[in-house]
């Protein structure tokens, strides 16, 4: 192979996505055998399964089990848009991650106390091992999972206090501005990262993705007068979802 040159898989792998993308394979079509791409394109059995799980692993196709591996439909990508930081005005958990006030969606939840790890406790600035309220929710529009996220808030800041459920008491159901409000902890600042990475097994099991898909990973942290309050890992499907940040200009 010389410089530059791609390696056999990859030729075969580029030559049907193009196909894929194209038309040419359009979606629920079964995809060549190993044994039809060994023969079409002169290439090892070997190669033929590289270029296979290389289109797998991209999302563009899906094995079905004593059926074959066929073309996924290829969903077109709808934004979810998020604003930073908004005031005060009742917005529940599902306003909070998805901005958009057009659409309507719902949330299941859980809560319980845990203990912080190293990587919870560096972003909420406390030590490891210090109790936190952990809450994991699924979020669905029209019925289809289209997020994910895991909360945690500090029992310092919380605990002992109306609030320290998230889903229960007389603000449950409600944002981290409406609910840090009400024990008198100004929320003035949220941080976001956003992040891609391959979607672990349950997270997938729940989107609706097949191994190997990727995620965008929002790492948010809300603040007051500097301090962390709450972070969160929100988890988006990359290949049906865009995330769209609407900021106000100062």
């Amino acid at each position: 192979m010389t410089f530059g040159e791609q390696p056999a898989y990859l030729r075969v792998a580029g030559d049907l996505r193009k196909k894929i993308v194209n038309g040419s394979l359009p979606p629920h079509t079964r995809l060549p055998s190993q044994a039809r791409i060994r023969e079409e394109y002169g290439v090892s059995d070997t190669v033929a399964l590289e270029a296979r799980k290389v289109l797998m692993a991209e999302g563009l196709v899906e094995g079905r089990s004593g059926s074959g591996t066929y073309v996924r439909e290829r969903p077109v990508p709808r934004p979810i848009a998020r604003s930073g930081y908004r005031p005060a005005g009742g917005a529940t958990p599902f306003r909070q991650e998805q901005a958009d006030g057009e659409v309507r969606g719902t949330w299941e939840s859980s809560s319980e106390q845990a203990e912080a790890s190293g990587a919870v406790a560096e972003r909420l600035d406390i030590r490891p091992g210090d109790r936190v309220m952990c809450t994991k929710y699924v979020f669905r529009e029209a019925g289809e999972a289209m997020m994910l996220s895991t909360s945690w808030e500090p029992l310092a800041v919380t605990g002992r206090t109306p609030v320290m459920l998230p889903e229960e008491g007389p603000l449950g159901g409600m944002g981290v501005v409406e609910r840090m409000a009400a024990i008198d902890v100004v929320v003035d600042n949220v941080t976001e990262e956003v992040g891609a990475r391959p979607g672990l097994a349950e997270e997938l099991h729940t989107l609706g993705g097949v191994p190997g898909h990727v995620v965008l990973v929002v790492q948010r942290t809300y603040y007051a007068s500097g301090r962390p309050v709450e972070t969160a890992d929100v988890v988006i499907p990359a290949d049906r979802y865009r995330v769209a940040y609407h900021l106000p200009v100062k």
